[in-house]
């Protein structure tokens, strides 16, 4: 029992968490990093996980690599990048000598500061694009034919008036290739009517239906999203591997990524619109238990999980909140504008604000993931 434990409990999960989450602050740091060395700025640290160092080493540019004790994210620290807020001290600026200072981050143009700190999240969102991409051209797609097999009775897709059978075309003007793509926008569309293109054995058809939020089982436990009430059947005739030549790879890849980011925004919306129900969302005990989830699947499901969370952190991290990336690339904004930076004492109450916000949504998702919400 105890060996069983272990197993499933961290070779089953964590491990594969770990590995998932390196891969992704990895390449996420190395955008700020690769950009900010474009730019002439000097990184003193790049280190994957806070804390303690492990293990590292200096290169010849002067940069200590580390992994850290916590392995919980990462950071890239440029020559004078002193705090959360990007501050240095002037007297410590002007301490330095001319030719260091000038390799320092808080003295470069507002236009480069705002490409080093985007470079990040543009970062995350590569990484998922070649990893669908890789994976779309090596091993083909995976697609799962949008025909009705099953109907639930009292559903939302009886009252619409489907039948089995039925080939799922459209929805709102949106191609659907697969039965992924229709169960991915009905999941956001609770309480929102949906106008579905079915073909009917040649007959082009409109119904219009209403998804329903209803509980469904995940990896992380039941979670409440919007159902129509139909399935697809799983069978060899109902699953097309879709070869790839590189330019359609490619195509998939950007396609898919563009998918997530907007999924994403369609979330956050859905949240302040009442259709997407809050426990949708997934900390880190949830990305861990689906991270173990995609492991068991194999190597190939778990680098494809990979870049789906590469590119949701890269997008959450566009949000103009102060603290991620977003909140950073609006300040130099407001300074480009302004013609200078906002007064340091407006910036840090800002980033406290940011702080408290991005703890908050820690410790909620921390609960959902632990105990659900209770209906």
């Amino acid at each position: 029992m105890a060996l069983s434990w272990i197993f499933d409990g961290l070779l089953g999960t964590i491990i594969p968490f770990l590995f998932v989450l390196m891969i992704i602050v990895f390449f996420h740091e190395l955008g700020h990093y690769l950009v900010g060395r474009a730019c002439g700025v000097q990184a003193t640290v790049f280190s994957i996980g806070f804390g303690p160092e492990l293990f590292g080493f200096n290169d010849k540019q002067g940069t200590r690599w580390r992994v850290s004790l916590l392995p919980l994210g990462g950071y890239v620290r440029f020559l004078g990048d002193l705090d959360a807020a990007s501050f240095a001290e002037d007297e410590a600026m002007q301490a330095l000598p001319e030719a260091v200072r000038r390799r320092s981050f808080p003295v470069q143009a507002v236009w480069k500061r705002f490409l080093i700190v985007l470079a990040g999240p543009v970062a995350s969102i590569l990484l998922g694009v070649m990893i669908f991409s890789t994976n779309a051209w090596l091993f083909g797609r995976v697609v799962l034919t949008p025909r009705v097999a099953a109907i639930s009775a009292g559903s939302a897709a009886e009252a619409a008036g489907f039948q089995i059978g039925d080939l799922v075309v459209a929805v709102n003007g949106e191609k659907i290739e697969s039965f992924t793509d229709l169960q991915r926008i009905v999941g956001l569309s609770a309480g929102a009517a949906l106008t579905i293109e079915v073909d009917r054995a040649g007959q082009m058809l409109s119904l219009v239906a209403t998804p329903r939020l209803e509980a469904r089982d995940s990896v992380v436990g039941p979670r409440r999203m919007g159902m129509l009430g139909i399935s697809a059947r799983n069978t060899p005739d109902s699953v097309i591997i879709k070869r790839e030549d590189i330019f359609g790879a490619l195509a998939f890849g950007w396609h898919q990524s563009w998918t997530i980011i907007a999924s994403s925004g369609d979330f956050i919306a859905g949240l302040f619109s009442g259709r997407a129900s809050p426990d949708q969302v997934s900390g880190p005990v949830g990305i861990a238990k689906m991270s173990g989830e995609a492991a068991k699947l194999g190597f190939t499901a778990l680098i494809a999980f990979a870049g789906m969370l590469s590119v949701s952190i890269g997008a959450l991290n566009l949000l103009p909140i102060p603290l991620l990336d977003g909140g950073h690339l609006v300040l130099y904004v407001i300074e480009a504008v302004r013609g200078r930076a906002l007064e340091k004492k407006a910036i840090e109450a800002a980033f406290r604000i940011g702080l408290a916000f991005v703890v908050a949504l820690t410790l909620f998702s921390l609960y959902v993931d632990v105990f659900g919400i209770r209906h």
